[in-house]
């Protein structure tokens, strides 16, 4: 283990809260699947997480960023990725980019629950394809077996959703309506309600065609901002 990563955990271990290590893991594992079995916890809350990784982001190569992200800890993977989106976004060289999105692929066995999906595929894997042209990327993600690749190539499309680009997100989400679990329900209809907070007419238009096929979480999700008297047609498929 290098200095730099022994630094950091020990700087992650002084932040550590007890009662938040035991808390943390009766939290998340409702029966939901939000983390991965064996999943350890430090107890170091997300803003503690930020500022360690913004200590360090600049400090810590590659290399030594893999020593974190394999760590069985949470916190330890979740700060690697903090670190890992300063880096990435901090950096103009292509190249750099291109490594950085290689490790990023190259370690997804260890990306395997929300927090850690959502708080870096958005800001690397979103940006990086949108600007590169590189949308095969979120599609070969989205054919995974694993279900926590799925996710993070619905989730990297929020990034063309911003942008008010919407065919990929709809390839995907339709590709994965009849998925078995309900997280990727979840992420199925946040990204189609963020759809329609950029355009309503896109997001109406799509539900016409698929809303009967989606299941009820996805669903909610993607109608939460619309009329109410809208809402409540789709729900009793009244459309």
């Amino acid at each position: 283990m290098s200095s730099i990563v022994k630094e950091i955990q020990e700087a992650l271990a002084v932040l550590s809260i007890p009662e938040k290590a035991e808390f943390f893991p009766r939290f998340f594992k409702t029966g939901k699947g939000e983390y991965g079995e064996g999943d350890l916890f430090l107890g170091v809350t997300v803003p503690d997480q930020r500022s360690v990784a913004k200590e360090y982001y600049s400090k810590i190569n590659l290399k030594e960023l893999s020593g974190l992200l394999a760590s069985g800890y949470h916190e330890h993977r979740l700060t690697a990725l903090f670190m890992l989106v300063s880096k990435f976004e901090k950096t103009k060289d292509q190249a750099v980019k291109d490594e950085i999105v290689a490790f990023y692929l190259h370690h997804l066995p260890y990306i395997n629950n929300w927090d850690l999906v959502d708080s870096s595929c958005y800001k690397i894997l979103g940006r990086y394809t949108f600007e590169n042209g590189k949308e095969y990327l979120l599609r070969e993600l989205s054919e995974s077996e694993v279900m926590w690749h799925k996710r993070i190539a619905v989730v990297g499309t929020m990034h063309y959703v911003k942008k008010g680009s919407f065919e990929l997100t709809k390839e995907l989400v339709t590709r994965n309506l009849k998925h078995t679990h309900d997280l990727m329900h979840k992420a199925n209809g946040w990204l189609l309600r963020e759809m329609g907070n950029k355009n309503e007419g896109q997001l109406i238009s799509y539900l016409n065609l698929y809303y009967k096929e989606m299941p009820r979480t996805c669903l909610r999700y993607a109608i939460e901002k619309l009329d109410e008297d809208l809402r409540q047609n789709y729900l009793k498929g009244l459309i």
